[in-house]
C-alpha cells in the first residue's frame, strides 16, 4: 500500500510533500490502488497518529490550515472546474454530495497532485438508511427492535458507499422526537432514549466496521448535536428551550451512545438551545462534547449554519459569526462562506489565537488519518480501470438484505377477525395514490437509490400472486388536492416534480376505485404521505390523512369489501377513522428498495409481522406530546375512574391511540408473572427478572419482550416508566421460553437536580410485557 510520501513521489508533482504516514497493517496484499475490499485494517497507535498530525500542522501555512476547515459541495455556486482550482490551492478540506468514483477522482487528484502539501480530501454523503440499496427509513429500522437489523443496514450501506468512493456519512441521525409535527421525525429512531441509544450504537458499529480505515467502511458523523428533535412546536429550525436535567436524562444519551461506539464525527444542529445557537455554543461543543464525554473526533456545522448565526441575531456580521463558531468548537464549516473570508484576519489581528485554528485542523487531519486516507488517498476511489461500467447496475444492489430488513420493520396495527394474512386466490384490488409509487417507497434522504429500481406495492402484490389470483388497480385519489401543498412539495424539483397530479376530478377517481373494488374480493389500499411530506422543512399542522385520501377510504368502506389499509408515512398519523373502520392496518413507513415485496410477504403470510412501534401514535394533534415515559404528576388521570380534576382532555380519551412498543402478530403470546431472583438489590450486585413467554397461537412467530423500570420515590420527579431492555424471541406454536433480564445499579441511575448521575435507595417496579402498556409487574428494593 502506498504511503502518502511514496504516492507523492511517484506522482512527481510539487516541491513539498507530507511526511510518510505510518503504515496501516494488513494480512492481505493490497491491490494496485491499495483497495483491500473486506480485509480489516489495523490502525497505527494514537501516539504515531499524533506525531504525524503535529508534524504536518507545523508545515502548514495559515491559509492551508483554514482550507482544511472548509467542507464544500459541487453545485451552481461551486462547479467542478472551480472546485478543482480551490482544492489545488489548498482551500478545501472535504466535499459532500459527489458520490461516484469518477466524480471524486479528479478532486482527489487535485489534492494529492496539485496542492503544495498533497493533503488528501475526504468525501461525505448523507447515507441515512441505505446508499444504492435503500432500506426502510430509520423509524422503520427502529420498529424492528432488533439491533442486528439496524447494524446490518448500516454495514451494507457502508460497503456500497465505500465502493463508490465515499469516505464518510452524515449519519446516524439520533435526535429524540416526541412531536410528530416535525418533518424530520422520519429520519430518527423514535421517542425513547434507550431504544434510540441502542440504535445509534448499532448504526455506528455498522458504518465503521472494525475500523473507519477499512475500504468498505465509512466514518460516521452522529447528528444533529443537539436537541434538534425538540424544536418548539415541531417546526423545523425553531428554538429549543429545555432544562439541563431533561437534556441529560432524555435527549443527550443517544449522541453519547454513538460517540461511545466510536463515531469519528459529529454534525452540529441548526437550532438554538436556551438562547445560544448550537453552532456557537461553547458549553455544548467544548464543555459537554469534548470535556465531559471526551470526544476526540471532528465536528462539522450543518449546511450554512455559520452564516445563519447572523440571522439568529448573535453575530452582527460574518466576522463575528466565524469567530463565534471557531471558538465554540466548530471544526469544519459546511458550504463555507465565512471561514475562508474571516479567519485569516481574525488570526492576524489576534482576535482568534492560531492555537484555536490548529486545534480544529488537528481534528480534521486526524479524521482523515483515521479514514486511512494518508496511507492511501485512493483507498475507496481506486483507479479508473476498476470503475463499474454502470454505477446503477442491478448486481450492485443487496436486494435480499433489503427485503429481509424491510419485512422486520413492518408493524401490524389492526387485524380484525384475522383478515390477514390474505389467501393467494381470488381477486385483489390494489388501490391508492401510493400503491404504485416507487419514488415514495424510498422515503426521504434516499442517497443514491433509484426509484426505477424500487418495488412498489402494486408490483409486490402482483409478484406474490403470479397467476394464482387476479390483481386490479386504481389510483383512487391524489396524495392531496390542496394546490398550495402540491406547489410546496414540488418547489425544489419544479423541473422534475415528485408529486404529479392526476387531472381527473376527485369524484371520477373515486368512482373508478369503487368500481374496481366492487369486482374484487379484498381491497388493499395504500394511503399516507408522499415522501416529501415527511422530510426536512416539512412540518405539519395536522396529522390527519389528506382529505382526498380519507374520502377514498370512506367510499371503499361503503362497498362492504374487506378493507386492508397499508400506511406509508414518516411520522405518526391520526388514524382514528382507520382504527374503527379498517379490517386490517399495516404500518409500513417507507420500506425502501424492496418495500413492495416485503409488504406483500406480510400481507399474504409468507412472513409473520413482528415489528413494534418506536414512537407513540397520538389520538389527535391536541394531545401532542404523547410519549410513554412522561414524568409523573400529582393528579394523574386513571382509566376507568372519574376524570374530573385530573390531568386529561375531556373531549376524548387520554393516552395514545397506539402505544410505544405496540405491534400485533399473526399468532398470539402469553406472558407470565414476573419472577425476581431477589427482592433486594445491593450496590454492586445484580438480580434476575424473568418471565415465561408462550406462543398460544397456531403460527410460528416472533415478538419483542420489553423491560421497563419505575423508580417509585426519588429526590426528583421521575418518569412513569422507562425502557431498560428488550429481547427478540421466536417461538413455534405451543412453545414457551423463559426470558431473563439482568438488573444492576446502572439501570437505576438518573441525573438528579445537581446533574449527578446517581442511583438512589428505594423501591423499584419491574414491568415486563410486549408493549409499554400491557405489562406484568414485581417490586424490589435497592439498599
Amino acid at each position: 500500500m502506498f504511503s502518502a510520501l511514496a504516492l507523492a513521489a511517484s506522482l512527481a508533482a510539487g516541491t513539498a510533500v507530507v511526511m510518510q504516514a505510518p503504515a496501516f497493517a494488513s494480512t492481505a496484499q493490497a491491490s494496485d490502488n491499495g483497495n483491500q475490499g473486506d480485509v480489516p485494517v489495523a490502525m497505527p497507535s494514537a501516539a504515531a497518529k499524533q506525531r504525524f498530525v503535529d508534524d504536518l500542522i507545523a508545515r502548514m501555512t495559515l491559509e492551508e490550515k483554514i482550507g482544511q476547515l472548509r467542507l464544500i459541495s459541487i453545485g451552481s455556486e461551486m462547479p467542478q472546474p472551480q472546485l478543482i482550482k480551490e482544492i489545488a490551492a489548498g482551500r478545501v478540506g472535504g466535499t459532500f454530495n459527489s458520490v461516484t468514483r469518477n466524480e471524486n477522482r479528479p478532486l482527489q487528484e487535485a489534492a494529492v497532485k496539485q496542492s503544495r502539501l498533497k493533503i488528501p480530501m475526504f468525501f461525505a454523503y448523507d447515507i441515512v438508511h441505505g446508499h444504492r440499496t435503500v432500506f426502510p427509513i430509520s423509524l422503520g429500522l427502529a420498529s424492528s427492535w432488533n439491533m442486528d437489523v439496524v447494524k446490518r443496514a448500516a454495514r451494507v450501506s457502508a460497503v456500497e458507499a465505500g465502493a463508490d468512493g465515499v469516505d464518510a456519512t452524515f449519519a446516524p441521525m439520533v435526535d429524540i422526537s416526541r412531536d410528530p409535527r416535525w418533518g424530520r421525525t422520519s429520519e430518527g429512531f423514535g421517542e425513547d432514549p434507550y431504544l434510540v441509544s441502542q440504535s445509534a450504537r448499532a448504526s455506528v458499529e455498522g458504518f465503521q466496521g472494525t475500523s473507519p480505515a477499512n475500504p468498505d467502511s465509512l466514518m460516521a458523523f452522529v447528528k444533529h448535536f443537539a436537541l434538534y428533535g425538540a424544536v418548539e412546536g415541531g417546526r423545523d429550525y425553531n428554538v429549543v428551550d429545555m432544562s439541563p436535567m431533561r437534556m441529560y436524562q432524555d435527549y443527550l444519551p443517544p449522541y453519547r451512545a454513538g460517540i461511545d461506539a466510536g463515531a469519528g464525527g459529529v454534525m452540529i444542529a441548526l437550532n438554538s438551545i436556551n438562547g445560544t445557537p448550537a453552532t456557537s455554543n461553547k458549553w455544548l461543543l467544548r464543555d459537554v462534547l469534548r470535556g465531559e464525554w471526551g470526544f476526540k473526533g471532528v465536528t462539522v456545522s450543518d449546511h450554512g449554519a455559520i452564516e445563519e448565526l447572523m440571522r439568529h441575531g448573535v453575530a452582527k456580521d460574518g466576522r463575528e459569526a466565524a469567530k463565534l463558531a471557531i471558538e465554540a468548537g466548530v471544526d469544519m464549516s459546511m458550504a463555507d462562506q465565512q471561514y475562508l473570508k474571516q479567519l485569516p484576519d481574525l488570526v492576524k489581528s489576534g482576535d482568534v489565537p492560531v492555537s484555536v485554528i490548529d486545534g480544529a485542523v488537528r481534528e480534521v487531519l486526524g479524521a482523515k488519518y483515521d479514514m486511512g486516507l494518508f496511507a492511501d488517498p485512493y483507498r475507496r476511489i481506486g483507479n479508473a480501470a476498476q470503475d463499474p461500467k454502470d454505477v446503477n447496475a442491478e448486481d450492485r444492489l443487496h436486494r435480499d438484505a433489503a427485503r429481509d430488513i424491510a419485512r422486520r420493520s413492518l408493524v401490524l396495527l389492526e387485524n380484525q377477525h384475522d383478515t390477514l394474512p390474505l389467501r393467494k386466490t381470488g381477486k385483489v384490488a390494489v388501490i391508492g395514490p401510493l400503491a404504485d409509487s416507487k419514488l415514495d417507497m424510498l422515503g426521504s434522504w434516499s442517497a443514491a437509490g433509484k426509484p426505477a429500481q424500487a418495488v412498489s406495492l402494486l408490483q409486490g402484490v402482483r409478484d406474490a400472486l403470479g397467476t394464482n389470483a387476479q390483481v386490479t388497480y386504481a389510483r383512487g385519489a391524489n396524495i392531496t388536492d390542496d394546490p398550495r401543498v402540491v406547489e410546496y412539495l414540488n418547489f425544489l424539483d419544479w423541473d422534475n416534480p415528485e408529486v404529479v397530479q392526476d387531472k381527473r376530478t376527485p369524484q371520477q377517481m373515486i368512482d373508478e376505485a369503487v368500481q374496481v373494488a366492487r369486482n374484487a374480493d379484498t381491497l388493499v389500499v395504500a394511503v399516507g404521505e408522499s415522501r416529501g411530506m415527511s422530510h426536512e422543512a416539512s412540518s405539519r399542522t395536522s396529522l390527519m390523512l389528506p382529505g382526498s385520501q380519507l374520502a377514498l377510504l370512506q367510499a371503499l368502506k361503503a362497498t362492504g369489501k374487506p378493507l386492508v389499509v397499508v400506511l406509508m408515512n414518516g411520522r405518526p398519523l391520526d388514524l382514528n377513522w382507520a382504527k374503527v373502520n379498517a379490517d386490517a392496518m399495516l404500518e409500513t413507513w417507507y420500506a425502501g428498495t424492496e418495500g413492495g415485496h416485503a409488504i406483500a410477504d406480510v400481507l399474504f403470510g409468507d412472513y409473520n409481522p413482528s415489528g413494534k412501534l418506536p414512537i407513540s401514535f397520538p389520538r389527535s394533534i391536541g394531545q401532542i406530546p404523547t410519549y410513554y415515559n412522561q414524568l409523573r404528576i400529582g393528579r394523574p388521570f386513571t382509566p376507568g375512574k372519574p376524570a374530573n380534576y385530573t390531568s386529561q382532555y375531556f373531549e376524548e380519551d387520554s393516552g395514545p391511540l397506539y402505544a410505544f412498543g405496540y405491534g400485533l402478530s399473526y399468532t398470539t403470546f402469553d406472558v407470565s408473572k414476573v419472577k425476581l431472583s431477589a427482592r433486594t438489590l445491593t450496590s454492586g450486585g445484580k438480580l434476575d427478572a424473568s418471565v415465561t413467554v408462550r406462543n398460544t397461537g397456531k403460527r410460528e412467530g416472533e415478538t419483542v419482550v420489553q423491560l421497563y423500570l419505575q423508580d417509585v420515590a426519588a429526590s426528583i420527579v421521575r418518569p412513569i416508566k422507562e425502557l431498560k431492555g428488550f429481547q427478540n424471541v421466536n417461538l413455534k406454536p405451543g412453545e414457551a421460553r423463559t426470558v431473563h433480564f439482568a438488573i444492576d445499579e446502572s439501570l437505576l441511575k438518573f441525573y438528579n437536580a445537581k446533574l449527578q448521575y446517581v442511583a438512589e435507595p428505594g423501591d423499584f417496579n419491574v414491568q415486563i410485557g410486549l408493549d409499554s402498556q400491557q405489562v406484568e409487574q414485581a417490586t424490589f428494593t435497592l439498599q
